[in-house]
């Protein structure tokens, strides 16, 4: 099925599916998002209006892509390119010698995962997966310069990921996903555990999912402007709940065009932001 590609197409969700590549098929997905928000999930409370920039947009374009090895063994990697641009009066700029800008390439995603066991049924299948991941900078890019840093376009920290996946789908189509892992973090940003549940329908003319994720960080971390924060934003304590949509279809022999769009509808340390995107996708 080409739909299976469109879980990873942007990092508002888990990089990895419950659907398997067979031996020798692979895919590749070029997409564009955009997100914007103008108000914080800060503590104790949400907050109007984006700290010093007022308002933050959000855009990248990404290369995704994913091969299997073997049909009980895919590679999974993606690379964005990331634009975010905040809205502070000039005066302001000049009163701190901060910009609105930050761009660049941001952190390659690299992950394996393997179908560790299925269960067959007459009308169903259960899968179990297990998948781990290395997240690491590509480029220089800035996380440590004090308040500019709430537009940076990463944390500038390496992480090994480790994801549990159970996949239950029907003859007909429908399916259901859970993940559940642990995210190790170096450069002073706290570990973190992460979830995903995903619910959808999966066709050879049509996919559709929607999905909760979730992210909570290690006790260890900083709150943004509270006691203990020294301006680095990497160690700050990001926890989050994001809803989302993924549709898919084909259009031709091997490609085809994806879209969603995802919101936050609770944090802590980041933007209260919704986003969209779009997608090429090439499979082989």
């Amino acid at each position: 099925m080409l739909c299976l590609l469109t879980s990873s197409l942007v990092l508002a969700q888990s990089p990895v599916s419950g659907f398997m590549k067979k031996n020798n098929e692979g895919s590749a997905v070029l997409s564009y998002s955009y997100e914007n928000y103008d108000k914080v999930f800060l503590v104790p409370q949400e907050v109007d209006g984006v700290p010093v920039f007022n308002e933050v947009t959000n855009t990248s374009i990404s290369l995704y892509g994913e091969y299997g090895i073997t049909d009980n063994l895919n590679v999974v990697f993606n690379v964005p390119y990331i634009k975010s641009e905040g809205q502070a009066s000039q005066a302001t700029l000049d009163n701190l010698g901060f910009e609105n800008t930050r761009e660049g390439i941001q952190d390659l995603s690299l992950y394996i995962k393997y179908n560790i066991h299925s269960f067959n049924f007459e009308k169903s299948q259960l899968n179990f997966i297990g998948s781990i991941g290395l997240v690491t900078p590509l480029s220089d890019y800035e996380a440590n310069e004090g308040l500019q840093s709430i537009i940076a376009i990463g944390n500038q920290a390496s992480s090994f990921n480790a994801l549990a996946i159970a996949m239950f789908k029907t003859n007909s189509g429908f399916f259901t996903t859970g993940q559940l892992g642990y995210s190790f973090k170096d450069s002073g940003a706290p570990h973190a555990l992460l979830s995903e549940v995903k619910m959808g329908y999966a066709a050879s003319k049509f996919y559709v999912d929607g999905y909760v994720a979730n992210q909570l960080s290690e006790k260890d971390g900083t709150d943004i402007l509270n006691e203990g924060f020294t301006g680095y934003f990497p160690s700050t304590r990001v926890n989050y709940t994001r809803v989302g949509l993924n549709i898919f279809a084909p259009l031709f022999q091997g490609i085809g065009i994806a879209a969603g769009a995802n919101t936050y509808v609770a944090g802590r340390n980041l933007g209260k932001s919704t986003g969209f995107y779009g997608g090429l996708v090439y499979s082989f």
